[in-house]
């Protein structure tokens, strides 16, 4: 999966300090956005969604996977984007548990590829050792030494 990311061009290493976990979803979602796989209705879906359920968005400390439905009008192909933040983002305050650095921004067309992108990158998540690799990496140089590390 980190050949993916990496194949595709779907890695971005945020530069700017987001202001709050809504800029960071922005940004996470700006590699999608430029290349045409979504539109700002997502975006805009995915911050509505998190101000309604709460983080629901960061599935363990330290790592968020932002999206919406599947039926999403913004949506106009299926991807997986990689964003690592520059430092931990707050989603909310006081529970460590819900801060995250590393994005994985999904877009589905249809619910068959959204369930299939969540088990792929759920199936990567659980590689012992890969989301502390990711965390400590600061340009692409380090992803690609990650990426020869754990994707065999």
């Amino acid at each position: 999966m980190l050949k993916y990311f990496y194949d595709n061009e779907l890695i971005r290493f945020c530069e700017k300090t987001p202001d709050n976990w809504e800029e960071a979803i922005t940004l996470s979602c700006q590699t999608l956005l430029e290349k045409d796989i979504i539109t700002q209705q997502y975006i805009d879906e995915i911050i509505e969604c998190v101000q309604k359920y709460g983080p629901y968005i960061v599935i363990v400390p330290g790592v968020a996977m932002p999206h919406s439905s599947e039926d999403s009008q913004g949506v106009l192909g299926t991807a997986i984007s990689f964003t690592k933040m520059n430092q931990d983002v707050v989603f909310e305050e006081g529970n460590t548990d819900k801060n995250a650095c590393l994005f994985f921004t999904l877009a589905a067309k249809n619910s068959e590829e959204h369930v299939e992108n969540i088990s792929k990158l759920s199936e990567m998540l659980m590689t012992d050792g890969l989301i502390d690799a990711l965390m400590a990496i600061k340009t692409m140089e380090d992803y690609k030494k990650v990426m020869a590390t754990f994707d065999r």
